[in-house]
């Protein structure tokens, strides 16, 4: 049997020629389309199956000049007529009006689709637009087809040809084509939405309509073109579509579209698809078995939360509940990634901004997941967000206590000094819809917290952005009259109580700039706490009073005067003086604001900001309110409760709080010294520390009593004079030592270095009941010329042979006394200091002792050289150690590291530091 003859479809040749001749640029030029439709349609057919499939057809197509006479095919074809509107299902015949789409189904007899138009001329179009889809995958054709001008052909096709079969092609090209940013452009620009909008409403195939919905994503690749899609309305249909919920192919391209069109949501989208009933629905499909379809529909609703308007609506939907329980999955121990996590954390804090979502976050647990994204160190670029929504609660009492209870308060003191996350900035659409008549579109004011301020005009907290209350607004406030509130300069020292609130609606006398930065929520939260009746729980502890502290004396510039305000006000609670003794917050402000050392400047210091003097003042001015606190009878009363009765860990608190707070003699004298409030700090010294800058308030607090217990400036103890500038007393031991002794010694002493020391035995034996018994009694050494003194070496028998000749002074004490920063015991010092001691010569262990405080405890010693010294064990160097670290002026940071070395030095018996203190600190020193 012979081989079939080839077909002339299967040469592209061939079928390129008919196309060219179709299109009137071949010997075929002038013929009537229909009559040339046979051969066409065959070929068309063969591109479509044959040759455009074919691997690299695509290419070869193009590289032919296929796209040329194809699109010209279709300007042809447009130009001659439409095809049929019967020939499809569900088609809607429409007017031929460029102007823009119908506004319905015009009548039959105006459309130019009439029964007599050629059925073959509707194939040739279905087919060339089948052809011109398929080369529009490819990026080389849409470039080509974007050359050649073939989107306005297509746009008019969609405009003129109201059949399903056609429109589908046509929609499936110009989306094909609007995946080149280039190409979408041009498409928006040839007015192509309006139409594919028409059809959209119009069309019942689900194909067609999967096609158009396509179309639509693709064209919205810009924020500009998606706004332009949403202004033209092709946001409604596409909800009312998703409503009805055709089939399942159609409902997964909805849901992409809506998708793509709801990025960076503008207000036409989501008034759009409120109205199309789209909300609904989105909520139910966040339930989809199709992880797709289920994760874009949750997408969709959290960039509809961008939009104030729709919020309540959504949350009556069930949105609320819907985000925040696919954020809590997401976070999950299988949950994802922070960057998927981002757009429901956004979503989540925007709910917060109307009351009837908060209420619906509440109750579904969204307290509770905002606290773990606080808490989450891994979500710190979120923090501010998640705080300024947090103060949509601010008037919310059961949602504040719970919030108090979840550790709400530390985590908002340590907002204020941390980095600023990367937030993205808020429109004016995304603030509260509570009250939507109030609000200000015509604002202009840049800042992520300009919709904040919004929402505190909605509420009725201010009734417009120049009224806006102290304890209440972010941005703008009256300054406090100097009278009765803290001054924003902290230059002010005067005695302050909280500030009576002034009532929203009342304008102020005079209003200025109160400063509002990343700070401002959680110091408005902050400041919400601190007007409770009794704020010493979540307030007046270590955390929270750190990071109030970190940031008035951190902010690069004036610090929110909202938070001297909150210190000021925490400072005149009577309710807090107990929480600020047993958190030693009194200590905390005396030395942060006062002496400027921080926890972080301790032991080793870093460099500090500048207006110390402004937080010194600031610092003395809410000592001061304490002591106000503490002198009143209630303050007495709760102190002298906590001294007697309280813990261990209380009573050295109070203990150590007391001469900061109190000024009373009657008081403090009665509690520290008589009722034993001392013995308990001083005990405490040497036991684990309750608080990094224990030692450090303990060496300040110590000082400040002795201070007040002997109010006179006592002399220092070694005076600043340089030791080679003193006059030193003759030395009656140098004639002995001479070549011509006068006069001659009577007996040498041998050192077990075989060395000899010459000696008077007249001289040494009154010098010392020893050497009266050894030289002058029944021993052997009394008829003795040499005479051996064991265990002494040469420089510790020095000032021992100076001193038993009557030398006092002659600065043979200092020969044995290493230099500061060396090392005391096991040197000769100890050694000489031990044989003034054995050789009962009081007077050279005083001149000894004296020689070592001079030179250790003097103006070349430091802190370091006073556990040095105290490790000696000579109770008369200790009280010398006492003192050197409680003189007045002394550097408050020495004193501290002096004391830190008695610590060390005293180990676990404790009892010589503290009768060497307690006799220092009141004055009992013998």
């Amino acid at each position: 049997m012979a081989a079939a003859r080839p077909a002339l479809t299967d040469s592209l040749s061939f079928c390129l020629a008919q196309l060219t001749a179709a299109a009137g640029e071949g010997p075929g030029w002038g013929k009537d389309p229909a009559t040339n439709e046979t051969p066409l349609g065959r070929a068309l057919l063969a591109l479509r199956t044959r040759h455009i499939k074919a691997a690299e057809g695509i290419e070869r197509f193009r590289a032919r000049g296929g796209l040329r006479p194809l699109l010209a095919l279709l300007r042809r074809t447009a130009a001659a007529g439409p095809a049929p509107s019967q020939a499809g299902s569900g088609s809607a015949p429409s007017s031929v009006a460029s102007a823009g789409p119908s506004p319905g189904p015009a009548p039959a007899a105006e459309s130019p689709l009439t029964p007599s138009a050629p059925v073959r001329l509707r194939k040739t179009l279905d087919l060339a637009l089948s052809i011109l889809a398929n080369c529009c995958t490819e990026g080389a054709c849409r470039a080509e087809v974007r050359r050649l001008g073939g989107i306005l052909p297509l746009v008019t096709i969609l405009q003129c040809v109201k059949t399903d079969s056609i429109q589908n092609r046509t929609a499936r090209a110009l989306g094909n084509l609007a995946m080149e940013p280039e190409s979408c452009r041009d498409i928006h620009s040839a007015g192509a939405v309006p139409f594919l909008v028409e059809s959209l409403t119009a069309c019942q195939d689900s194909q067609c309509l999967q096609s158009i919905v396509r179309a639509l994503r693709n064209l919205a690749d810009s924020p500009q073109h998606r706004l332009a899609l949403a202004q033209q309305g092709a946001v409604r249909p596409l909800a009312e579509l998703l409503a009805t919920a055709p089939d399942p192919a159609l409902t997964s391209a909805l849901v992409r579209a809506l998708l793509e069109l709801s990025r960076g949501c503008s207000r036409a989208c989501a008034e759009q698809l409120s109205l199309g009933g789209g909300l609904g629905p989105l909520v139910s499909l966040a339930s989809h078995p199709k992880r797709a379809i289920r994760e874009a529909a949750i997408l969709i609703l959290a960039n509809l939360c961008a939009q104030g308007l729709v919020r309540p609506a959504l949350g009556n939907a069930g949105g609320v509940e819907v985000l925040l329980g696919e954020l809590r999955r997401r976070r999950g121990p299988s949950g994802t990634s922070s960057a998927s996590q981002q757009p429901l954390v956004r979503a989540v804090c925007l709910l917060c901004r109307e009351a009837i979502n908060r209420a619906r976050l509440r109750d579904a647990g969204g307290l509770e997941l905002l606290m773990g994204l606080l808490q989450d160190p891994g979500a710190s670029a979120w923090h501010p967000r998640v705080v300024a929504a947090l103060v949509g609660f601010l008037y919310d009492t059961g949602a504040l206590g719970k919030l108090q209870a979840l550790g709400l308060v530390p985590l908002l003191a340590r907002q204020l000094c941390g980095e600023a996350g990367e937030e993205e900035e808020e429109g004016i659409e995304a603030a509260s819809w509570d009250f939507p008549e109030e609000r200000s579109p015509g604002q202009t004011e840049a800042g992520s917290y300009r919709s904040l301020r919004l929402w505190l005009i909605s509420e009725g907290y201010a009734a417009g952005p120049g009224d806006l209350s102290p304890d209440w607004s972010p941005e703008r406030c009256p300054m406090p009259e100097p009278s009765d509130s803290v001054s924003p300069s902290l230059g002010q020292t005067s005695v302050s109580t909280p500030r009576t609130l002034r009532k929203p609606g009342r304008p102020p006398a005079a209003t200025a700039e109160e400063p509002w930065g990343q700070e401002g929520p959680a110091l408005l939260l902050l400041s919400r706490f601190s007007q409770a009746p009794d704020p010493s729980g979540a307030l007046v502890t270590g955390p929270a009073l750190c990071g109030l502290l970190a940031y008035v004396t951190g902010a690069p510039g004036p610090p929110n005067p909202r938070a001297l305000r909150i210190l000021a006000r925490l400072t005149c609670n009577p309710a807090c003086l107990e929480a600020f003794v047993r958190s030693y917050g009194a200590a905390l402000l005396r030395a942060w604001l006062v002496l400027g050392v921080s926890p972080d400047d301790w032991p080793v210091p870093r460099a500090r900001p500048a207006h110390r003097s402004q937080h010194r003042e600031l610092g003395e001015m809410l000592l001061q309110n304490l002591t106000v606190q503490a002198e009143s009878p209630f303050g007495v009363g709760a102190l002298t409760h906590l001294l007697l009765s309280g813990s261990p860990e209380d009573r050295v608190a109070c203990a150590l709080t007391l001469p900061f707070i109190c000024r009373k003699p009657t008081l403090w004298r009665r509690l520290l010294l008589d009722q034993g409030g001392l013995r308990h700090l001083l005990t405490a010294l040497t036991q684990p520390v309750p608080h990094p800058l224990f030692l450090f308030f303990a060496a300040d607090s110590l000082s400040c009593l002795h201070g007040l217990v002997s109010p006179t400036a006592s002399p220092d103890l070694f005076p600043a004079v340089p030791l080679e500038l003193d006059s030193p007393s003759p030395c009656l031991y140098e004639p002995l030592l001479g070549p011509a002794p006068v006069p001659a010694p009577d007996l040498h002493f041998v050192l077990d270095s075989g060395l000899q020391l010459p000696a008077q035995r007249a001289a040494s034996a009154t010098a010392s009941p020893f050497f009266r018994a050894l030289l002058s009694g029944s021993f052997a050494e009394a008829q003795m010329d040499l005479v051996p003194l064991r265990g002494l070496s040469p420089s510790a028998a020095w000032p021992v042979l100076h001193h038993l000749h009557g030398c006092r002074g002659c600065g043979a004490a200092l020969g044995p006394i290493p230099p500061p920063g060396q090392p005391l015991l096991g040197s000769k010092a100890e050694e000489a200091l031990e044989a003034a001691g054995r050789f009962l010569l009081p007077a050279l262990e005083e001149e000894l002792e004296e020689a070592v405080g001079r030179i250790h405890l003097g103006p070349r010693g430091g802190p370091e050289s006073v556990g040095e010294v105290f490790r000696l064990g000579r109770p008369r160097l200790a009280a010398h150690c006492a003192r050197w670290t409680l003189e007045p002026g002394q550097c408050p940071r020495k004193r501290a590291l002096a004391l830190v070395g008695l610590v060390e030095a005293v180990g676990e018996e404790a009892g010589p530091l503290t009768e060497a203190l307690l006799a220092v600190v009141t004055g009992n020193e013998s």
